[in-house]
């Protein structure tokens, strides 16, 4: 199942964290690897990891995300070097507390920039691809701290509102690019261990609040969250769109 076999795959963030392990994911089920990120260097690490363990090709592209002009660049550089693009991970994402009567114009900016247009600019130019095919599959990554489910996040009120941005426009991709066989889904993961969660210089204590919350009594693992992404990339999601998926170990029933 979930073979990935000659699909072209776009991870965008993939230099560390989940979009590091969504990368290797995708190449272990076959996918030809596109790793983007703002450190090149770090998605040139990643692609040594899966050069020794997976039977894929890969490449490294350095992209701004929320930069149009280079989002054409690398999605034209896929086209020229492989004819074609199947698989769009919009995982590039930024977290960078600040409370919100301290919040910047600027920093809220930014924020938005990366995390809610970032994600629109790689899908509207992904799709313009995929309709040549009528096939795709468009994989907006979102977050538990989006809105409408009771999870808000002290300090991250530029964040939390770029997250649930993404799920309102995954909702309303999936509904305008149905007709050419393009599925756009989000995952909404809980508290994984990543690079960001620690880079947010939440306290012992806080996490530990967090952690007490979920029923399975631990943070997740990126590959957790990976293998959700491998089906919804696959051929066996051909009747999901418009969804979003919480990885969370059962926070929100809780």
């Amino acid at each position: 199942m979930h073979t990935l076999k000659n699909k072209v795959a776009l991870i965008t963030g993939a230099g560390q964290g989940m979009g590091k392990t969504h990368a290797i994911a995708l190449a272990k089920a076959g996918a030809t690897v596109v790793l983007t990120d703002i450190d090149l260097e770090e998605c040139r690490l990643v692609q040594q990891i899966i050069n020794a363990e997976c039977d894929s090709e890969s490449t490294c592209f350095r992209l701004d995300v929320s930069q149009k002009h280079e989002v054409d660049e690398v999605i034209d550089g896929i086209i020229a070097q492989y004819g074609r693009l199947d698989i769009l991970v919009n995982n590039a994402g930024i977290y960078e507390p600040r409370p919100a009567l301290e919040l910047s114009e600027q920093e809220w900016d930014r924020t938005l920039a990366i995390n809610l247009t970032g994600q629109f600019l790689c899908a509207q130019r992904a799709a313009t691809e995929m309709l040549k095919n009528s096939w795709g599959r468009i994989i907006n990554i979102s977050s538990i701290a989006s809105g409408q489910v009771g999870v808000g996040i002290s300090g991250g009120v530029h964040y939390t509102a770029s997250k649930g941005g993404v799920i309102a426009m995954t909702e309303t991709l999936a509904v305008e690019l149905a007709p050419y066989g393009i599925l756009v889904n989000a995952v909404a993961p809980g508290a994984i261990n990543t690079p960001m969660v620690h880079a947010s210089e939440m306290s012992p204590e806080a996490l530990s609040g967090i952690v007490s919350k979920i029923p399975l009594k631990r943070m997740g693992n990126p590959e957790e969250v990976s293998s959700l992404v491998v089906f919804l990339a696959s051929d066996e999601s051909s009747y999901i769109t418009g969804a979003t998926f919480h990885v969370d170990g059962g926070w929100l029933a809780a």
